[in-house]
């Protein structure tokens, strides 16, 4: 991808390998590695449904969790139940049990609806933060049916929308933005914008949205941090 650099490299290598971590390359031991190779290129790499599962038992979550949803939505409607069992399967027969749970739990909540990776972290930040999960990509239809547009992430039921501006997406898309804010006003929702500078601290999300659904008559009983170990937890505090 432009602009992104490629590097630390990460590769997996037997347990005992010679090869050791260094700047610029993170060296993962693990078992069992022969059976997921295939060759890409002429360089043997790992099968896809088995680096997500490793990604998911044992990185960052909210990081792994968007690696998951954006290789559920490059199979497509007809292939992401596919990939989502044979990534479970993965994660159930890893050699290295830790981080199983969570893992489970990380596959179990993913769309494969997500349109990028941001947006994917951003339905992982909520669920963390111990709201229900919301749709992602809601459709919002005309009279006859037509999409008007997508909803970032919704909870149509309550009738609250959650729309996330990126940085690139929304410039010079203000009266654009505006006009939809208006249009699901008028349809009862409630919106909530969220910026992508926003997301550096939730406190703001937290409380709007809470209020939200103390509008529509929920209070919920949440336990933030749900989502992550609590060795990641330490790790972010």
């Amino acid at each position: 991808m432009h602009g992104r650099d490629p590097l630390p490299v990460q590769i997996s290598v037997p347990y005992g390998h010679w090869l050791r971590t260094r700047p610029g390359l993170v060296v993962h031991n693990g078992l069992a590695l022969e059976d997921d190779a295939v060759e890409v290129a002429g360089l043997s790499v790992l099968r896809l449904e088995r680096v997500v599962a490793d990604l998911l038992c044992r990185d960052r979550p909210q990081d792994a969790f968007a690696v998951l949803d954006q290789a559920l939505a490059a199979a497509g409607e007809a292939g992401r139940e596919r990939r989502r069992a044979a990534i479970g399967e993965k994660i159930a027969t890893r050699p290295d049990p830790r981080g199983r749970k969570r893992a489970l739990a990380l596959l179990g909540l993913a769309s494969g609806r997500a349109l990028s990776p941001a947006e994917s972290r951003m339905l992982y930040r909520l669920v963390d933060l111990g709201f229900p999960a919301p749709q992602a990509n809601l459709p919002v239809r005309d009279a006859n049916g037509q999409v008007l547009f997508l909803l970032d992430h919704a909870w149509p039921e309550f009738r609250i929308a959650l729309e996330y501006d990126g940085h690139a997406a929304h410039l010079g898309r203000e009266d654009e933005d505006a006009a939809r804010q208006a249009e699901l006003e008028r349809r009862g929702y409630i919106v909530i914008r969220v910026r992508a500078e926003g997301m550096r601290d939730v406190t703001r999300l937290e409380r709007e949205l809470s209020a939200a659904f103390r509008a529509r008559g929920l209070v919920l009983r949440r336990q933030p941090g749900s989502l992550q170990t609590r060795r990641h937890r330490e790790r972010q505090a």
